[in-house]
């Protein structure tokens, strides 16, 4: 009796959990989105589609390729959330490969995807110390 009991348990806790590392490697903001290639659009959290040529000024973002190659980069050397010295494309530093993260229509380069997660939470402080970077 108790071996079924242990038995039904450990199914149903194993069943549960798979939803949880259902979205591992993803960033826990985004794992919800996912790009539809076929139609171009992006499937938000809501399950809703949102056309991605319909960007808002404050629409914040990895950059797509297409992005790179036609918005503006700042050109900021400096990750303005970490301070550490932005690698090379194709080369990682200490923390991983640099990002390019397109905020207010221009492209940021950040040090790796771990500052992308602060830089939401400020975008306005960490895009200005970018830009003041960039100035001097």
């Amino acid at each position: 009796m108790k071996s079924t009991i242990f038995m039904i348990v450990t199914a149903v806790i194993f069943s549960l959990s798979g939803n949880l590392y259902a979205h591992e490697g993803m960033d826990h903001e985004e794992g919800m989105e996912s790009m539809d290639h076929e139609k171009g659009a992006m499937m938000g959290h809501d399950g809703s589609m949102m056309d991605k040529s319909a960007n808002t000024e404050n629409e914040m973002h990895v950059a797509t390729q297409e992005e790179v190659k036609t918005l503006p980069n700042v050109g900021n050397k400096i990750c303005p959330v970490s301070g550490d010295k932005i690698t090379a494309p194709g080369e990682k530093g200490a923390m991983g490969e640099a990002v390019k993260y397109v905020y207010n229509g221009k492209i940021y380069d950040l040090c790796c995807k771990m500052c992308v997660k602060d830089f939401k939470k400020n975008p306005e402080k960490y895009s200005k110390i970018a830009d003041d970077e960039v100035a001097n």
